[in-house]
């Protein structure tokens, strides 16, 4: 456990280096970029997979936080202070052993470089091993009750979508790219992202979508009453900077 706690606690047992890329999520109501996504690269900008394919038991907790601290302070550096936008995290589940021992790193980084808790999400894939549901609600209503805005990410790639939706209570979902994948000639997924959007607006959850790499899937998204997308339409992901969106497709 001393180890576990150590890597926890500062990140130095993670020792493969790493950079940040970002990509924005767009507000297609306003044409503003509401958030930007701090995706894992490797040091030089090779892929995440080889990052990630040396996340082992043993690190992971090191590895989840060093991301933390990484995204942080690569999006100040990037300039994210001069923009309305959020920073969207991604977080491994299963790397909180305590939710509130574990944030430690990260709001000792928040106010280090100035970032205002509320402007920070967090985002956990349906697909992650979790381990208990008890234990990532603790999390989600730890996360909540500090500032943090919680999303479940890839939403609807797994079985459990709508049963984690019933077990969990998320400021956001993110609609998987293989559910937008096509959608403006789908009437299948037509139908059912249209039923999400309506679930959401109930519950009180905003809907983003992913994967988002053409202007006729854009349009059918915003059709069917999705207000925030990110994908490649857009903007790819860039390495160390926060990258524009051009003027002619926010679709306002």
């Amino acid at each position: 456990m001393r180890k576990i706690c150590s890597g926890c606690r500062d990140g130095t047992d993670f020792d493969v280096p790493m950079a940040m890329a970002f990509q924005p999520i767009v507000d297609i109501e306003t044409g503003k970029i509401f958030a930007y996504e701090a995706l894992i690269r490797g040091a030089e900008g090779s892929s995440a997979a080889s990052v990630l394919s040396r996340v082992t038991d043993e690190n992971r907790y090191a590895f989840d936080q060093a991301c933390r601290v990484l995204a942080i302070e690569g999006a100040l550096a990037a300039g994210l202070m001069a923009t309305d936008a959020k920073l969207s995290i991604n977080f491994l589940p299963n790397a909180v052993y305590s939710p509130l021992a574990c944030i430690q790193l990260t709001l000792q980084t928040a106010r280090q470089v100035g970032m205002p808790i509320d402007r920070l999400i967090f985002e956990f894939t349906e697909n992650e091993q979790m381990g208990s549901p008890e234990h990532v609600s603790s999390i989600i209503d730890t996360y909540k009750g500090i500032g943090f805005n919680v999303a479940i990410d890839d939403f609807g790639a797994g079985h459990s979508g709508l049963d984690m939706f019933a077990r969990f209570v998320p400021d956001e979902i993110k609609l998987d790219m293989d559910l937008v994948r096509g959608v403006d000639r789908d009437p299948r997924r037509q139908a059912i992202i249209r039923a999400v959007v309506q679930m959401c607006i109930e519950l009180d959850t905003l809907v983003i979508a992913e994967g988002i790499e053409t202007a006729t899937e854009a349009e059918a998204l915003r059709d069917l009453g999705v207000r925030y997308h990110q994908g490649f339409w857009y903007a790819r992901p860039a390495l160390g900077t926060l990258p524009s969106v051009p003027k002619n497709r926010a679709l306002t």
